[in-house]
């Protein structure tokens, strides 16, 4: 009949053979079935333990201390240079006002430059004829105090500006309140998983992992403008913590 590898926890396997001559004729399938046993015969690891994944929020708002603008210039005049020039000489006065009003040179950065030629729609099966020329020059400012916002604006728009392409606000310093934040996360996070695993009939254990996403979210300014004021309502800032986190449950 042949000989047997018996496991202690498993029934008997057939291998088969001659008992006095095993594995002669086909090595290979004596250590496939040698293999085999030893496999059947070894424990199964432990199951993972038993988990819970709740995810938690938290998130503070507070009044911004930084505000950033885009404004610039468009000129246009019949020639390329004609446009530079005149684009070349308001923009030495908005640099001007942004020195009058203190804002450091750090703070002020070229965003956009470009000159683009102007050309008609060319109507009528007549071709599109070249009529100028035209200039953007915009530069982006950072105010260190957002109650000068409103003042600045005014100044730019004097001084030449034609373009007002976007206001943004920001805290300078949210590591205090992205630390408030991060703990609020984890705490509404085990508030949760405290209210599954009581209606589940469970308890919590040890926390197995931690991740986390979030940040700062921008708020919607509102501002209308007057001809005596520029008029800014910043609104607040909100610093945001997400965190995924994993219990152990028993």
């Amino acid at each position: 009949m042949g000989c047997a590898l018996i496991s202690p926890l498993f029934p008997p396997i057939l291998i088969p053979g001659r008992a006095s001559g095993f594995g002669k004729k086909d090595p290979m399938k004596a250590v496939y079935f040698l293999g085999l046993a030893f496999a059947l015969a070894t424990p199964a690891w432990a199951a993972d333990p038993r988990s819970i994944s709740m995810t938690g929020h938290g998130e503070i708002s507070a009044a911004p201390d930084m505000a950033q603008v885009t404004a610039g210039v468009t000129t246009t005049a019949p020639t390329a240079a004609q446009a530079l020039s005149a684009n070349s000489a308001r923009m030495k006065g908005i640099f001007a006002a942004l020195e009058k009003l203190g804002v450091p040179e750090k703070n002020i950065q070229t965003t956009n430059f470009f000159v683009s030629p102007q050309y008609t729609n060319g109507d009528n099966n007549n071709p599109r004829r070249l009529t100028g020329y035209q200039v953007n020059n915009d530069v982006t400012m950072r105010l260190g105090d957002v109650g000068k916002l409103g003042s600045a604006l005014d100044a730019l728009v004097t001084a030449g500006a034609n373009q007002i392409n976007g206001i943004s606000f920001s805290i300078q310093n949210n590591g205090p309140l992205l630390e408030k934040a991060r703990a609020d996360a984890v705490a509404d996070a085990r508030t949760r998983a405290e209210t599954y695993a009581k209606a589940a009939g469970v308890t919590l254990g040890p926390i197995l992992s931690i991740g986390e996403g979030g940040g700062e979210v921008p708020p919607r300014p509102m501002y209308r403008m007057a001809a005596e004021q520029v008029r800014i309502a910043p609104g607040e800032q909100s610093v945001t913590a997400d965190v995924s986190v994993v219990w152990e449950i028993h």
